[in-house]
């Protein structure tokens, strides 16, 4: 096929000068090198939002995986309170049911020796009542009242015998519950400071255990690692919006650099050919 592109060797016959030649080879040349500036920028701009979408989905896996270490970090710190609290209630309790046994022992011992005073003044009263009914056969002028007094008094020394057996037979049955109440409880405290070390390496009053495999410390030291991986994406991200911006600035300028000197070479080589 025949070229339809005016040929500069014949340059008169066009009206191009040499020095017009010359300046159109120069534009020319200015527009591949403002092309391979642009292609270059355009190569940058694509690379640089490939890497940004990139770090963008590993920040969104680093912003859930903090939350998440956030959340078994707040819930072990609530554990190890929990813990805490379960072995000092467990210790107060303790303390009060060995006060209150101590009590208990003390009451039934009073109780006891209460019921053996009754028991002897319920013995001497019947007797009393028994030698003042023989007296009465042999003598009847001895009052009617004071026999029958004598027989209430009896009676009521017997039911306070009665009574008092039930009070101690309730104080050993609180006794004995309060022997269990102090088992469990003494258990509970135990147990619940095995679970405060375990989770903390550590017990309230010593801190020279070893941590470094203690939940409660790997649960912390997941979650500042997880902070510092947030962080460390974070900037990767900011440092490649910031590169890519600055890219596509250059790119911007480049293009309209490539347009203006595309343009000038197109009007160039119309009013060459013009003339």
């Amino acid at each position: 096929m025949k070229s339809t592109t005016p040929s500069y060797s014949n340059s008169k016959r066009y009206g191009v000068t040499e020095r017009k030649k010359a300046e159109l080879d120069s534009l020319a040349l200015q527009v591949l090198d403002a092309q391979q500036e642009v292609d270059q920028f355009q190569s940058i701009v694509t690379a640089l939002t490939a890497k940004l979408t990139n770090f963008q989905g590993l920040l969104a896996i680093a912003d859930t995986n903090r939350a998440s270490a956030l959340a078994n970090k707040n819930l072990v710190d609530q554990l190890k309170q929990s813990f805490l609290d379960l072995q000092n209630n467990s210790k107060i309790a303790f303390t009060e049911m060995s006060l209150a046994d101590a009590t208990t022992q003390t009451l039934a011992k009073n109780i006891s020796n209460v019921m053996d005073k009754l028991i002897y003044s319920a013995e001497v009263i019947n007797k009393l009542a028994t030698y003042v009914v023989r007296k009465k056969a042999l003598n009847p002028l001895i009052s009617d009242e004071l026999v029958s007094m004598l027989g209430q008094a009896g009676t009521d020394a017997n039911n306070a015998v009665a009574l008092t057996l039930v009070a101690l037979q309730s104080t050993f049955a609180a006794q004995a519950s309060n022997s269990e109440s102090q088992s469990a409880t003494a258990l509970e405290y135990l147990q619940a400071q095995d679970l405060y070390q375990l989770m903390t390496g550590s017990t309230p009053t010593s801190t020279d255990a070893n941590k470094s495999t203690c939940l409660h410390y790997l649960l912390h030291q997941a979650y500042e690692a997880a902070k510092e991986y947030y962080k460390l994406i974070y900037n990767a991200c900011k440092i490649t919006t910031d590169e890519l911006n600055a890219a596509q600035l250059s790119l911007n300028e480049a293009q309209v650099s490539l347009q203006s000197l595309q343009s000038g070479l197109a009007a160039g080589n119309a009013a060459a050919f013009a003339s």
